[in-house]
Formats: structure tokens, C-alpha cells, sequence
């Protein structure tokens, strides 16, 4: 193998990394945004379904 050949597959092989690692930087960025949408979603649901009064009596006739 030739030094050309080397030095043109190293270079390869090093911009598919940097390639991949920003993608995988904005896919985490992405997968963020959607876990913070995901808990603000919750929070409002849960303020929202929690009733204090429900479920704290029983009423029961025989």
C-alpha cells in the first residue's frame, strides 16, 4: 500500500467520524428537547388530574 492511499483512507475514516459525531449531537440535542416537551406535558397533566377530594370517602349502603 501506498503512503497516498493511507493518508486518503485515515482522512476518509476521520471525517465519517466528525460526520457521525454531529449527527449524533443533534440527535441527542432533538431527543432532549423532546424529553423537556414530554416533562412539561406530565407536569400539566398531573396538576391537572389531581383532585384531593376524590377516592377520600366511601359511601356504602347494605
Amino acid at each position: 500500500m501506498d503512503i497516498a492511499s493511507v493518508s486518503m483512507a485515515l482522512s476518509h475514516i476521520s471525517d465519517m467520524s466528525q460526520i457521525g459525531t454531529a449527527v449524533l449531537s443533534r440527535a441527542m440535542d432533538a431527543n432532549e428537547a423532546l424529553g423537556e416537551g414530554l416533562v412539561q406535558i406530565m407536569d400539566s397533566a398531573m396538576e391537572l388530574s389531581v383532585n384531593p377530594n376524590v377516592g377520600a370517602s366511601i359511601d356504602i349502603r347494605i
